[in-house]
């Protein structure tokens, strides 16, 4: 029996959000036995971007998961990091004046020629003012572990151009030429607290600002399975009352007309997204972290109890003679 062609799809929300994502990917390595590495193409956004390139990197799960409840890293895993490390970085001192005006006014006076033509996480990023903050040290090491470019399996990285409002896939085809670390960093470059990234002359903001998760890019490939990991959202059944409960409702709603069109194209989806308890420990700053660990551990438990009772992973199951 041939492996399945699956899709792999990690979404946006900081420090907190590639916890989960460890979290979530230890559990579905651990039930199935399927390696994520192993995934035909994945589909990073904002943190999720940052998951998926170290997986292209050759990370294991296991090492993700490590590195963020604190446990120790394989030999592999602390040779990568160390790579990571050795090309990052220090930020400018004077990070922390604040800007002011817009990031791309343009952008809003031709939305208004055309209103509902640009969505509204791109219009918001626009009237926002550009943030000070330089965001490639957060990907910086990427460079020393794709000197060569791309890897040779897909990659794809969600973010936006900051002038049109509109997504562009690095590493996909039909997108402008960039460096990993570079298509990383602009899928990373939060609206107003990151400053945008410029490649090839234009800027650059997060992946996020178009959707949590850009699932929909998967749509009609002829995958046999796409899986999602959503951090920004609510699992389904667990719309309880509590402060991010908005946001995380539409994202949900976002996620959910995402998939199905991957499912009308074909496609089964699962998708996985903190229910309440796993909500309680992320808190509400997905910067935090300090939270990392507890959201890593008990993203794991939730969502091996959740396998357990779905059975719609029986298709990653490895089957051993």
């Amino acid at each position: 029996m041939s492996a399945p062609r699956v899709g792999l799809v990690l979404g946006a929300g900081g420090p907190v959000g590639h916890a989960y994502h460890s979290g979530v990917l230890t559990a579905i390595e651990e039930a199935t036995g399927w390696d994520p590495r192993d995934a035909e193409i994945v589909v990073g956004t904002s943190a999720g971007s940052v998951v998926g390139a170290s997986l292209r990197a050759g990370a294991s799960v296991s090492d993700l998961y490590a590195g963020a409840v604190g446990d120790t890293l394989s030999s592999e895993g602390a040779r990568l990091l160390r790579a990571f490390r050795t090309v990052v970085p220090e930020p400018p001192d004077d990070v922390s004046r604040v800007r002011r005006g817009m990031a791309a006014p343009a952008l809003l006076a031709r939305a208004a020629l055309r209103p509902l033509s640009t969505r509204v996480g791109s219009l918001a990023a626009a009237a926002l003012p550009p943030g000070r903050i330089p965001v490639q040290p957060v990907a910086a090491g990427f460079a020393a572990l794709f000197p060569e470019g791309w890897p040779d399996r897909p990659l794809w990285i969600c973010a936006v151009r900051l002038d049109r409002g509109r997504r562009v896939v690095f590493g996909r085809q039909d997108a402008p030429s960039a460096a990993v670390a570079d298509a990383v960093a602009a899928s990373c470059a939060i609206p107003a607290y990151y400053r945008p990234v410029d490649i090839g002359g234009v800027r650059y903001v997060d992946g996020g600002v178009h959707s949590p998760t850009n699932a929909d890019v998967l749509a009609g490939l002829g995958l046999d399975l796409v899986i999602v990991s959503s951090p920004m959202s609510a699992a389904r059944g667990s719309f309880r009352p509590a402060f991010d409960l908005t946001p995380r409702a539409a994202w949900h709603l976002r996620l959910s007309q995402e998939a199905r069109k991957i499912r009308r194209a074909g496609t089964p989806v699962v998708a996985l997204e903190p229910g309440a308890s796993v909500r309680r420990v992320m808190g509400l700053n997905g910067l935090d972290r300090r939270r990392r660990g507890p959201v890593a551990a008990q993203a794991r438990d939730s969502a091996l109890r959740w396998i357990a009772r779905s059975g719609l992973l029986e298709v990653l199951r490895v089957r051993t003679a």
